[in-house]
């Protein structure tokens, strides 16, 4: 299981978390994705790792900026 944490700027409230959510969901296949506008912050758990470039791409074009991304395998 692969945990990534991106830091987003542009997120402001609840329909912006839905928005980023429903954005990574339709990208890829994910066990659980959770944005909090407040913290800046989306994180999601996956099989896989991420395609972080096409996922900037994608997050441009709804509005949001990717400024960070952790990435660690939990067991």
């Amino acid at each position: 299981m692969v945990k990534t944490v991106l830091k987003v700027d542009g997120m402001s409230c609840g329909m912006c978390e839905s928005h980023m959510n429903d954005l990574v969901r339709s990208l890829f296949q994910v066990k659980k994705v959770s944005s909090s506008a407040k913290d800046g912050e989306t994180v999601v758990l996956s099989d896989e790792i991420l395609d972080i470039p096409y996922l900037k791409m994608k997050m441009k074009g709804i509005g949001y900026k990717l400024v960070s991304v952790e990435s660690t395998h939990e067991a």
